[in-house]
């Protein structure tokens, strides 16, 4: 009988051995799509969730990916488009090899980078830190060359002191992208392609795609628009998932990608202006999930753009959802209904 139990025993520990040591799966190069019941989810579910896609939502892209393969697609995964306030989201990413080699210190101010916009900045704000820019708690007030921010509850100018007060104000991250080619000297968009996209094996990302947008009448910053397909948006949410790792290249590392989807202005401090916002936390132009009753959005996060753009990030499903329009304002592209589109997907594991 002992004999039969260690047997037993070491039978399961290849198992369980073997079962750790499975890799990792990514794409290569295109992502292999397989049925939503190798890993557990019900299919006729996901089918009701399509439904909902077709019949109240703008939806234009759509793929789940869970274990580096996809579950489900809807629509154009290649068309190139517009991601909004995405490219936040992205350039937080872009900072971390430069923050750690000491290209970018994030506590050098505006005042020390010579940084000035139209009209100019109050001695107070040129105090603000590029760290303060980029979790949006700089205290620098002034307008924007793109709306798409919650400007419209801007405190008065100067009222704020520098890493006090939280505000998703695109001055900060218009700002925080020009401060990035300045020190490092790389284009946004060159750095986007060599530094992410050629490592991750990006299928779509063209340069000249891409370009910047605004008004610099009134700011001199410009937002850094990127536009990618969907599926490029699913690897960029999957590098996360792999904390920055890609095969056997640390392409971002798992240090930064903690940092950037560690809180930094609490569920208390978000000066939230529509109902959605209450469900999230705010770290390095991530959005954090905060909610209760979804216990599987434990530790996820997501990039969140205007119109219906997302990359989310669930590490408890070992999960990434890539969502995308082609940016049109409707309310069908609203965050209530990606969230109920998301609530769903997650209600399908089995």
């Amino acid at each position: 009988m002992k004999k039969f139990f260690l047997l037993l025993l070491a039978i399961s520990s290849i198992t369980i051995g073997n079962a750790a040591d499975a890799p990792v799966i990514y794409p290569s190069p295109d992502w292999t799509k397989v049925a939503p019941e190798k890993y557990n989810y019900d299919a006729n579910k996901l089918k009701q969730a399509r439904k909902y896609v077709v019949d109240s939502m703008k939806t234009t892209g759509l793929m789940i990916v869970v274990g580096g393969e996809a579950i489900f697609e809807y629509g154009s995964l290649t068309r190139i488009s517009y991601i909004a306030s995405c490219r936040k989201s992205v350039l937080a990413m872009l900072y971390g090899k430069y923050v750690e080699n000491g290209k970018i210190d994030l506590s050098r101010t505006m005042a020390d980078l010579g940084i000035d916009d139209i009209g100019g900045l109050l001695p107070i704000e040129k105090q603000a830190t590029i760290g303060q820019l980029i979790t949006a708690r700089s205290g620098v007030y002034h307008d924007a060359s793109n709306p798409g921010d919650d400007a419209s509850r801007r405190p008065p100018r100067g009222s704020k002191q520098p890493g006090e007060y939280y505000l998703y104000n695109n001055w900060d991250f218009n700002a925080a992208g020009t401060i990035f080619e300045q020190l490092t000297g790389k284009n946004i968009y060159k750095a986007l392609k060599d530094d992410i996209g050629r490592p991750i094996g990006m299928q779509d990302y063209e340069l000249d795609n891409q370009k910047k947008g605004g008004n610099l009448a009134v700011s001199k910053f410009p937002a850094y628009h990127f536009y990618l397909s969907t599926r490029d948006m699913a690897r960029i949410g999957y590098l996360m998932l792999r904390e920055g790792k890609w095969k056997n290249k640390q392409v971002v590392s798992s240090q930064w990608v903690k940092t950037i989807t560690t809180a930094v202005t609490p569920k208390s401090q978000m000066n939230a202006i529509t109902p959605a916002r209450d469900l999230h936390e705010y770290g390095y132009m991530w959005w954090l999930f905060k909610v209760d009753d979804v216990p599987a959005l434990k530790g996820a996060y997501t990039a969140w753009g205007a119109m219906g753009q997302y990359i989310t990030v669930i590490p408890e499903l070992d999960m990434v959802v890539a969502h995308k329009t082609d940016a049109v304002y409707d309310r069908r592209t609203s965050f209530d209904h990606y969230y109920k589109l998301l609530k769903m997907i997650i209600d399908a594991k089995q």
